[in-house]
């Protein structure tokens, strides 16, 4: 038993004793906040994807809502985002007093339409927040193109914007630390990438996350790098191990912001999951190959992980079974819970939830979005599952399947 509600997990973390041993080192040393630890794992995370700086944080949600608000998005402006997307994507638009505008995924794609993403764009917007939905990067060649298609109608609202001189793009990449798209990693497709190490995610650190920005923007990094390090510490320009450090306790307050630094604890266990993380991903990979031996010749239409000109982080396992609704999709859930697995549904279009019905969302208007969402389910993927329970998951849902359309 994995657990104590299922056989199978959806998603469990895979911790080692190397983990739970730096740990141990941490509490230890007496230092168990904002320290070395999470500068080192910024310059790991910096290393990794081949940027400048890297700065992390308590979760890819603070990342994405310091990213507006250091690029001075706020009222009167409007962020443009997948209405095919946790809440987190389009929650920080609103957080940071901007109008959400939600865009409809492509037919048949987990993708935005990125016809509609043109046709959405207007003299007040600012950003556009792209998703790399279950590990697998946007298509931000087409995204730059319709940018670029609209570089006349904005107006920039400070020096920052005024560098871009076009709107800004900014990557959800909660689920694709790791990925690739023609041969560019996510982090370097982007202007801003914003990862999460959420306790089920591929590299984790309990909760936590991270922001990158690409080098070739003409952004001092170090600036921005501090702007960022000021916003998630209560304005301070001095954390309490620089104060320490530089046996110095005198500080400024520049800002009156919020705190959502990340610490030594989970820096800790991000250092040594990045260690592993070749391992990781392997074991993944394997994973999706043999779902996909499996199902995709009954005709489930599953997420392309990898393919020629791009490499998935094998995040979530996304199926969808042909002809069946919504509630059907609810029935084969319940019975998979049944035979001891636990599966999932990525994801409920925010204009289903009560809080965008209330800032004027109607899911008639995200058709292609419900279509998706209406029969998908998904499968579990994490690196305890065994071989035998990739074959168990499959003959389950497979007998399960033909019981339903019988």
């Amino acid at each position: 038993m994995y657990g104590i509600l299922w056989d199978i997990e959806f998603s469990p973390p895979d911790i080692s004793d190397l983990q739970i041993e730096e740990v141990v080192n941490v509490l230890e040393s007496g230092w168990i906040t904002t320290g070395l630890r999470t500068k080192a794992f910024e310059q790991k995370i910096a290393e990794f994807i081949g940027v400048n700086k890297a700065v992390c944080l308590n979760s890819a949600t603070s990342a994405m809502e310091l990213t507006l608000h250091i690029l001075g998005i706020g009222p009167g402006d409007e962020v443009i985002t997948t209405a095919y997307t946790f809440t987190a994507s389009a929650s920080v638009i609103h957080m940071a007093g901007a109008k959400i505008v939600l865009v409809d995924v492509a037919e048949d794609s987990y993708e935005m339409d990125y016809e509609k993403l043109a046709d959405a764009i207007t003299v007040n917007t600012k950003a556009i927040i792209a998703v790399d939905i279950a590990g697998k990067m946007c298509d931000y060649d087409a995204i730059y193109k319709v940018v670029e298609s609209k570089r006349d109608l904005f107006t920039p609202n400070n020096e920052v914007q005024r560098l871009f001189n076009r709107i800004i793009v900014i990557a959800d990449a909660a689920h694709a630390f790791g990925a690739e798209r023609k041969k560019i990693k996510c982090g370097k497709a982007a202007d801003f990438t914003c990862f999460s190490f959420h306790a089920v995610k591929n590299v984790t650190t309990g909760e936590g996350g991270a922001v990158v920005w690409r080098n070739d923007l003409g952004l001092d990094d170090d600036e921005i790098y501090r702007e960022f390090m000021l916003n998630s510490l209560h304005g301070q320009t001095k954390d309490a191990f620089a104060r320490i450090s530089e046996n110095s306790w005198e500080y400024d307050i520049k800002y009156l912001t919020r705190k959502c630094n990340m610490t030594d604890i989970l820096a800790a266990i991000g250092l040594i999951q990045l260690n592993r993380y070749d391992g990781l991903m392997e074991r993944r990979r394997e994973i999706i190959r043999m779902y996909d031996e499996a199902l995709c010749h009954l005709g489930i239409k599953v997420i392309e992980h990898y393919g020629d000109d791009f490499t998935s982080s094998g995040h979530l396992y996304l199926a969808r079974i042909p002809g069946i609704d919504e509630a059907e999709r609810n029935e084969i859930i319940w019975k998979m819970d049944e035979a001891g697995i636990a599966t999932n549904v990525h994801y409920k279009p925010l204009p289903m939830f009560t809080a965008y019905k209330n800032l004027g969302f109607n899911i008639k208007d995200y058709q292609n979005a419900f279509d998706m969402y209406k029969n998908e389910i998904t499968l579990p993927l994490h690196t305890l599952l065994s071989d035998d329970d990739v074959k168990y998951i499959t003959k389950k849902i497979i007998e399960i399947i033909y019981k339903l359309k019988q």
